[in-house]
């Protein structure tokens, strides 16, 4: 074989593996548009079981496979709290866990114990009237790392634009879409217990005190208005 056809060769095989990468990138939704919009949300009220997790939000993966390994056919969902861009990783905070039920119907109990018995934890969110929201396409692992650089930029650009209050985070995985849902209304109804333990933990037991007595940190700042400003952050605004 000549060196010239040997080349020739290689060539066409480096050519046919990139245009194999960019047509599973294309379908993982390289392409896809992100349309972020205002108004209903795309899930009622739903019970969930889940894990808490403070630290770098690339180490939740093994939440996502130890909810699915209890329950594989429930949706998966994850709540977070932190900007990860105005929070150091290792006090990001969030949730993670399986969607036990939606609406008026209530999860079996058997299927609660089950998820209790491998440590999860149930809690309940309510349907708020108006959140923001945006979709994805869910149709390869290549989809996550995708939607994580393309549809939170674009979910901080129209909420910072329109001076929004819209928190928590939220990603719900569906079928062959991924759902992240800011509520507009009743967020603190989506904060889990957690939340309000590890805000007493990172600020000391001083500052929580005086957090306890008048709703505010050491400077007089609402808790409240902290935890919306840690996702108004978000690009710098």
């Amino acid at each position: 074989m000549s060196d010239l056809l040997l080349l020739g060769l290689i060539g066409g095989l480096t050519l046919l593996l990139l245009l194999t990468l960019l047509a599973f990138a294309g379908y993982s939704g390289l392409l896809a548009g992100v349309a972020v919009s205002a108004g209903s949300p795309p899930v009622r009220n739903v019970t969930v079981a889940y894990k808490f997790h403070v630290g770098p939000y690339g180490e939740t993966g093994r939440l996502f496979t130890e909810s699915c390994s209890v329950s594989p056919k429930l949706r998966s969902v994850a709540v977070y709290y932190d900007n990860p861009r105005t929070v150091p990783p290792e006090k990001c905070r969030c949730a993670v866990g399986s969607i036990l039920s939606e609406g008026e119907k209530s999860p079996s109990p058997e299927l609660i114990r089950l998820y209790q018995k491998f440590g999860f934890k149930v809690f309940s969110f309510p349907a708020p009237s108006h959140v923001v929201m945006a979709t994805f396409p869910y149709t390869t692992p290549l989809s996550i790392w995708l939607a994580t650089r393309r549809v939170h930029p674009a979910l901080d650009t129209y909420i910072k634009e329109r001076k929004l209050c819209a928190h928590p985070r939220l990603e719900i995985y569906q079928q062959d879409q991924i759902y992240f849902m800011c509520p507009l209304a009743r967020q603190g109804d989506f904060y889990v217990p957690e939340v309000k333990e590890t805000e007493r933990k990172f600020r000391g037991p001083a500052e929580a005190s005086d957090a306890q007595v008048d709703g505010t940190d050491a400077a007089g700042v609402p808790l409240e208005t902290q935890i919306t400003d840690s996702w108004m952050l978000m690009g710098g605004g």
